[in-house]
């Protein structure tokens, strides 16, 4: 799943590929809370997988996003 998600973060939200890892915080990659609220979109909308953006930003790293997309169920 972190593979999914290092994917829209590069593509999608035009994040640096090399800053993407899973210990990565939302400062490492320079993600606002704007990016967070269309990463929540845009893993709705690709992934099927409803996680807030609230919940997103309580996600401490990359990981941790990665983690809860794969406990809500996301298509890969």
């Amino acid at each position: 799943m972190f593979e999914t998600l290092k994917e829209i973060l590069v593509s999608k939200l035009k994040v640096t590929p090399d800053q993407v890892t899973p210990d990565a915080t939302r400062d490492d990659i320079e993600l606002d809370s704007l990016s967070v609220v269309e990463l929540s979109l845009i893993l709705d909308k690709e992934c099927g997988v409803r996680i807030s953006d609230d919940e997103l930003l309580d996600a401490a790293t990359v990981g941790a996003m990665a983690q809860l997309m794969e406990e809500r169920g996301a298509r890969a």
